[in-house]
């Protein structure tokens, strides 16, 4: 696993050890980014189960402004320091030791254009973070982007109120989902 673009350009990333994180692959993180390249720039990022920090850190190289990295994992944790420093992006990027939830159900403390959302996989935890953000409409920019990393077997329609599905991806066994604030 690497960095694909920007200044920390083919940069080798350190993986969690365990089965607890599923990074997601080059191949994925590239047509994602290639999809999302026009809000990268000067955007503020918020990477969600975090595990290596791959995606954040792609940001960061990309030109965002800021990363915020969550991982309950304390290996996680580590290796998001350490990927951070390696890349030399660690002066951008907060990481916090946490879960997701809890964080998430606070009063939002800042406003993101892009919140990546790849939780463990089949326990629901997509639904569960879609489900926050959407009430907690306040995390994400008006324009923003929420992104949700699955395997497909398990997407499901959600009845939001404020997040509508713009656009699905599959990538063989990962599945990338677009959502946006719904105009009013």
């Amino acid at each position: 696993m690497r960095v694909i673009s920007g200044e920390a350009k083919g940069r080798k990333l350190k993986m969690v050890e365990g089965t607890k994180t599923r990074p997601i692959s080059d191949r994925v993180k590239e047509n994602l980014f290639n999809l999302i390249q026009w809000i990268v720039p000067e955007s503020h990022f918020l990477d969600l189960f975090a595990g290596t920090g791959s995606v954040g850190i792609e940001a960061l190289s990309r030109g965002a402004t800021r990363s915020v990295f969550l991982d309950n994992q304390k290996k996680a944790v580590q290796v998001i320091k350490s990927n951070l420093e390696h890349c030399r992006l660690d002066h951008k990027a907060v990481i916090y030791h946490t879960d997701s939830f809890v964080y998430l159900a606070n009063k939002p403390k800042e406003v993101f254009d892009i919140i990546y959302v790849a939780p463990p996989q089949y326990m629901d935890m997509w639904i569960k973070a879609l489900e926050i953000l959407d009430k907690r409409i306040g995390w994400l920019e008006e324009d923003g982007l929420v992104i949700v990393q699955i395997h497909p077997k398990e997407f499901r329609e959600l009845e939001l109120e404020n997040l509508s599905l713009v656009e699905q991806r599959k990538y063989g066994n990962t599945m990338l989902c677009f959502y946006q604030i719904e105009e009013s």
